[in-house]
């Protein structure tokens, strides 16, 4: 058996783990997505406590590097186990506040990016592409502005906009997976067909059978 045999077969295995892992992650994205689109409040309440915990470990692993007589930066340690600890710990006792918080990160975030795009656009006005930008900008600004103006409520509808997402994001993974299983079938019998038409290995036991019945004709 040559590389090429070789290889050929390596893929030939490859290709069923492939598409039974692209549809795998599709039925779960597309879940994830139609969970968070019926239940966005939920669905950002377990994921604002999530978060919370993982402050809280993360200020705990804090705070043990701080008893480490060999670390300088201890104080530094305490400082950042004392931060991450209490945003924990507000953001699991708070959920409201939470949302109101990740809404205002996400609206001033937009709205320095819109502000940033809007002025490079101005500053490249005549060049190509600086209309998008400026396109860009305005609908960031604007976007960002909405979001700070209303961060709950806004937070909530972005919430069921990333579920729809998600659920067009899995259905486009679970076709390509189908698709990805018919090429492997393809595959499959266009590597069998090639086994089949190779000499010496169909035509060989019908040579000896067809030599075997001469030779029984010849002594008969």
């Amino acid at each position: 058996m040559t590389n090429e045999d070789i290889d050929r077969d390596m893929g030939l295995f490859a290709w069923p783990v492939n598409w039974r892992a692209s549809l795998f992650v599709g039925i779960i994205t597309a879940l994830l997505g139609l969970l968070v689109t019926v239940l966005p409040t939920q669905s950002l309440t377990v994921i604002t406590v999530l978060l919370g915990v993982l402050m809280i470990i993360s200020g705990i692993y804090q705070l043990v590097r701080v008893f480490d007589s060999s670390d300088r930066q201890r104080v530094w340690h305490g400082l950042a186990a004392l931060l991450f600890i209490v945003i924990g710990v507000v953001l699991i006792r708070h959920l409201h506040l939470s949302f109101a918080i990740i809404g205002l990160i996400i609206g001033i975030t937009w709205i320095v990016q819109g502000i940033s795009a809007l002025m490079s656009g101005i500053a490249i006005r005549g060049n190509s592409g600086a209309g998008w930008l400026i396109f860009f900008g305005v609908v960031s600004l604007i976007a960002g502005v909405v979001v700070v103006s209303s961060p709950v409520s806004s937070v909530t509808a972005l919430a069921v906009l990333a579920g729809i997402w998600f659920i067009v994001m899995g259905i486009m993974e679970i076709v390509g997976a189908f698709a990805l299983r018919g090429a492997a079938r393809s595959v499959a019998n266009e590597a069998s067909a090639d086994h089949a038409t190779i000499p010496g290995q169909r035509g060989e036991p019908s040579d000896v059978a067809e030599r075997h019945d001469a030779g029984r004709h010849t002594a008969g």
